[in-house]
């Protein structure tokens, strides 16, 4: 008998200390839990009440970094044999897509300057983004040099995709499910601009749409097609319409905008409009109101 005495004379861990099960199959719905719990416990302490969120490429590079790498291949190609001429290709590509980079940079300066002026005690549209280079890197940059707040919701991938280094640290997040990082795009989002991208990119376009045809957000929201050449080679959004898969009216959930400044304007006069002019929500509506900000 005292031989088992001995034996259990010993804590048990604590469910919550038990990383084996926290990290196992069985504490999965506890790691999903975390991905919504922790970032409202963050962006409530920063007192973030909404976003505008910028989608696009990873892989566009700013215009002085492109313009760098061409410089190079084609010193390179002058010293030796000449460089592979798709390798020369894919460079003047890439200086040609930055300019993208500089735009989103730009658009994102401008709403960040803007919306520091509105009087509030919480920070509005905050500049978020997927928080990894290209596009991601280009709409940060732009908000921090305006002096904002400005969110990254990165993933961790097998290929490390690293967070940008403008993100403000306290608004730096890495999910490790897909899902919860898209109900952070959209829960706080009062605009979407979505700039030339690849699957991603198009896989959160739809999604915001999705949401927006189905009348699943509690509160409208604003979606900015950037670069009409880039995107009518890559969408024909209207022969969905023609066809008869969508609505005719479900073409007018989004626009398509040429510069910053077209951009820009759209997003104050409808920001504006819809969610700093709209009346107050009537009493006892309180699910609504927490529908749309933490």
């Amino acid at each position: 008998m005292d031989q088992f005495k001995k034996s259990n004379n010993f804590r048990a861990h604590l469910a919550y200390e038990n990383l084996q099960f926290l990290n196992g199959p069985d504490g999965r719905p506890l790691r999903i839990l975390s991905e919504y719990a922790e970032p409202l416990s963050r962006f409530r302490r920063e007192k973030i009440q909404d976003t505008v969120v910028f989608f696009g490429s990873a892989r566009f590079h700013s215009r002085t970094s492109a313009d760098s790498a061409l410089q190079l291949l084609q010193k390179s190609g002058s010293a030796q044999p000449a460089p592979p001429e798709e390798q020369v290709k894919r460079a003047k590509t890439a200086v040609e897509m930055a300019r993208y980079y500089e735009d989103a940079r730009r658009m994102a300066f401008m709403l960040t300057e803007w919306s520091q002026t509105i009087p509030s005690k919480r920070s509005r549209f905050v500049v978020t983004t997927g928080g990894g280079p290209g596009i991601m890197e280009a709409a940060n940059l732009g908000a921090r040099e305006a002096g904002g707040k400005t969110i990254g919701l990165n993933i961790a991938l097998p290929f490390e995709q690293m967070p940008n280094p403008y993100i403000t640290p306290e608004l730096n997040f890495e999910f490790h499910y897909f899902f919860m990082r898209k109900l952070w795009f959209a829960y706080l989002a009062k605009a979407l601009v979505v700039f030339p991208g690849g699957f991603g990119t198009l896989d959160e376009l739809f999604e915001i749409l999705t949401l927006a045809q189905t009348e699943k957000l509690a509160k409208k929201i604003t979606v900015l097609i950037y670069g009409k050449e880039y995107w009518n080679k890559v969408l024909n959004l209207e022969a969905l319409a023609d066809a008869g898969a969508i609505s005719p009216d479900d073409v007018k959930l989004f626009c398509y905008v040429d510069s910053p400044e077209e951009g820009f304007e759209i997003l104050r006069e409808r920001l504006t409009r819809d969610h700093l002019q709209a009346p107050p929500p009537a009493r006892g509506r309180g699910p609504e109101i927490a529908k749309t900000r933490p």
